[in-house]
C-alpha cells in the first residue's frame, strides 16, 4: 500500500505528521499505529492519514469552496490554515474566532458557510459548537487526543507540530485542486515550498 501513498513515507515522517499526543482518545484509537517511538507518544497511522486526505479532498469538492470555512485557532496552524483556503477559494478564519460568527445574523462578522474545516477540534471548540448547532458539517484534523463526537470527517494527523500543519494543509490544497482538474503541475509537484507554508512563531 505504501507505494500507492500520495506522498513517499518518508516525507510525512519527516514532517513529523506521525507524531500523536501524549494522550489517547477511545475515538481516534482505530486511527492509531501500534508501534512505539520511545516517548510514550502514541503514533498515527499513515496510512490512515493517506486514505483519509483522498476522501477528504473528494468531499470538499462537493461544496462551492466559496462557502466552505477554515478555521484554526491554534497558532502553528494559522498560516498554513489561511494558505489552504486561499488555495482552494474559500473564506478563513485564523487567530480568535469571534463567538456568534456563525449564528448572530446581527454580527457583523456572521457568515454562512456550507461547511467548516478545524485544524484542531480542541482548540477550535468555539467555531466547532457553533457549527454544530448550525448543522454544518465538520471536517477536523485530528490527533490522538481529539474527540470526535462533532466531527463529520477526521483527518487524523499532528495538528501541533509546525512542519506537520503545513504539510498537512499543503497536500490537501494539492489533492483538492486535482480531484476539481485545475492543479498546476509544476506548482504542486515539488516540496519546495511546503517551508513558505509554516507558521513563523
Amino acid at each position: 500500500m505504501t507505494e500507492s501513498m500520495l506522498l513517499p513515507q518518508e516525507t510525512y515522517l519527516v514532517h513529523k505528521v506521525n507524531i500523536g499526543a501524549l494522550q489517547k482518545s477511545a475515538d481516534m484509537k482505530p486511527f492509531l499505529s501500534d508501534d512505539s517511538d520511545g516517548t510514550g507518544l502514541h503514533l498515527i497511522d499513515l496510512e490512515q492519514t493517506d486514505a483519509r486526505m483522498r476522501i477528504v479532498s473528494q468531499f470538499l469538492n462537493r461544496f462551492d469552496p466559496s462557502r466552505i470555512l477554515v478555521v484554526s485557532a491554534r497558532q502553528y496552524g494559522q498560516r498554513p490554515a489561511r494558505k489552504f483556503a486561499q488555495a482552494i477559494g474559500a473564506m478563513h478564519i485564523v487567530g480568535r474566532f469571534i463567538p456568534g460568527t456563525l449564528t448572530n445574523p446581527r454580527l457583523r462578522t456572521y457568515i454562512e458557510p456550507e461547511l467548516i474545516v478545524v485544524t484542531d477540534p480542541q482548540a477550535d471548540q468555539q467555531s466547532l459548537s457553533e457549527a454544530v448547532s448550525t448543522g454544518l458539517p465538520v471536517v477536523a484534523v485530528c490527533d490522538a487526543n481529539n474527540n470526535l463526537r462533532n466531527v463529520d470527517l477526521c483527518l487524523p494527523a499532528n495538528n501541533k507540530g509546525k512542519q506537520s500543519l503545513a504539510l498537512i494543509y499543503w497536500l490537501l490544497s494539492r489533492e483538492v485542486l486535482k480531484v476539481r482538474g485545475t492543479m498546476d503541475d509544476e506548482t504542486w509537484e515539488t516540496m519546495q515550498d511546503v517551508t513558505e507554508w509554516e507558521s513563523t512563531f
